[in-house]
């Protein structure tokens, strides 16, 4: 795991600054941009406990690519003349949701075989808006977070924790085992509904755009359901597909 991490866009720089779970390190910026950055956010320059450093433009852009370099990022153009350098979140384990499951009843978005960012990084947005509690991924083959994802998801990150497990057939079935309702996004599913006890945990999964949900991941759920198309387009992308879901079984009428 990077010892450091770097966010961008302002929305997402301003959840940042506010995660008490960071610790913030340096904002490059200009003089023109941290102004307008402070009068958007009211967030006060002089009150942040972090280096800042203002630059031209192109030089904002130039230290970009030499710490993007640095911590093995790759290198797009910044927006708006802005970057953070901060601690990365840290990350969840299986514990620490089982954990949370016994607190109360929760919802849990989990992603198979998603692994490209921007996709990740829009599902996790919509997830934020929906009230999903926890993101679940396996620790190989999922998406990696850095700045793009933190600019697309648009500060999303900073109130999902990202569980990662080393199986996600295992994690999934000690879910159900414990009374969580495992439901899984499929095309091959019928359209039926399913029946959900009040206060009861749902966890969510879906599969990648192009392969859908691994054979591993298929085998043991129990329950499936698609979205059944009513024009000539059978397909969604994976992340229209996600708000479409979360839509149906996380609004706050179904929860």
């Amino acid at each position: 795991m990077r010892d450091r991490d770097i966010v961008v866009g302002q929305h997402s720089i301003e959840e940042a600054l506010k995660n008490p779970l960071r610790e913030h390190y340096l904002l490059v910026t200009t003089s023109e941009s941290l102004q307008e950055f402070a009068q958007k956010t009211k967030i006060n320059p002089k009150t942040l406990d972090l280096e800042i450093k203002l630059l031209p433009s192109h030089e904002v852009q130039e230290e970009a690519k030499k710490l993007y370099s640095e911590f093995e990022f790759t290198y797009h153009r910044v927006p708006s003349n802005m970057f953070l350098v901060t601690s990365p979140l840290p990350l969840k384990d299986l514990t620490w949701l089982m954990e949370e499951l016994e607190k109360k009843p929760s919802k849990i978005l989990c992603l198979d075989q998603v692994t490209d960012a921007h996709n990740a990084a829009a599902i996790l947005r919509t997830a934020a808006f929906f009230g999903v509690d926890a993101l679940m991924v396996s620790m190989k083959g999922s998406f990696g977070a850095g700045p793009q994802f933190h600019r697309i998801a648009s500060g999303a990150s900073e109130f999902i924790p990202i569980v990662k497990v080393a199986s996600l057939p295992r994690a999934l079935t000690k879910l159900e085992n414990t009374g969580v309702l495992v439901v899984g996004l499929s095309e091959h599913a019928s359209a039926e509904g399913i029946q959900r006890h009040k206060d009861q945990s749902l966890c969510l999964v879906l599969g990648a755009e192009d392969l859908g949900l691994s054979h591993a991941v298929s085998r043991i759920l129990s329950k499936t359901i698609s979205l059944q198309a009513v024009g000539p387009i059978k397909s969604l992308n994976v992340s229209v597909a996600a708000a479409l879901a979360m839509e149906k079984f996380f609004s706050p009428e179904t929860t």
